[in-house]
């Protein structure tokens, strides 16, 4: 499919900025509220998400007026029964899914501001070209020899149609992304640049983030 084909429409897209982890890597420190420049980490993953979808969220558990105060709709973990508080992304996928009134979701994590400007059109095209419900980018391998991509597995486009999917399976106890793609058709989306989803687990992740210049593509 050649690249200026745009498979789903910005519009049928909600966006979805994960923060409602626990932040335990960064002492227990509200990771999408982490100052990058001065603004929240959130807000920068939002602003670089805006402009490829339609409406936008945030998927929060914690100090949720500061998060509305990014000026979107903030989305908390569903209460589900037998689930511990946090249950990792996929309590987010869920929220999201919940919440969402178009046909996709794009999920992206709010510790990683750099991720591409083409994240959802490659991926919006990738489900077009392949027919499968969930497209999840991924990078080159990080180990010399390997062979294997690296899996960047939230950030992720999800037909609207696996809500109850995803649902079940948090339900369920089930925690690891990847297990739950694997249920469906999933595909694969290669992004050659691994530096674009450099992520801020711990203060000194973010410290090295502060010093990044901030990428165009």
């Amino acid at each position: 499919m050649p690249s200026s084909v745009v498979a789903i429409p910005p519009e049928q897209i909600t966006g979805l900025v994960l923060a409602g982890g626990q932040g335990s890597r960064m002492g227990g420190a509200d990771k999408g509220l982490q100052l990058l420049g001065g603004q929240a980490l959130a807000w920068h993953c939002a602003q670089r998400l805006q402009p490829q979808v339609g409406p936008l969220l945030i998927n929060a558990n914690r100090h949720l007026d500061t998060y509305r105060a990014l000026g979107y709709p903030v989305v908390a973990d569903l209460h589900l029964p037998d689930t511990e508080a946090y249950a990792g992304p996929l309590a987010g996928f869920a929220a999201g899914l919940a919440a969402c009134q178009t046909p996709w979701l794009l999920t992206v994590a709010c510790d990683t501001p750099y991720f591409p400007q083409d994240l959802a059109r490659r991926l919006a095209q990738a489900t077009a070209a392949q027919g499968c419900p969930i497209a999840m980018a991924c990078t080159p391998p990080d180990e010399a020899g390997s062979t294997r991509p690296v899996l960047q597995p939230t950030f992720c486009l999800i037909h609207a149609s696996l809500a109850g999917s995803v649902r079940q399976f948090v339900a369920g106890g089930g925690r690891k992304l990847r297990q739950w793609a694997a249920q469906h058709g999933h595909c694969l989306v290669p992004f050659d640049d691994a530096q674009a989803f450099y992520n801020a687990n711990t203060p000194e992740e973010l410290a090295r983030l502060q010093d990044m210049p901030s990428p165009h593509k």
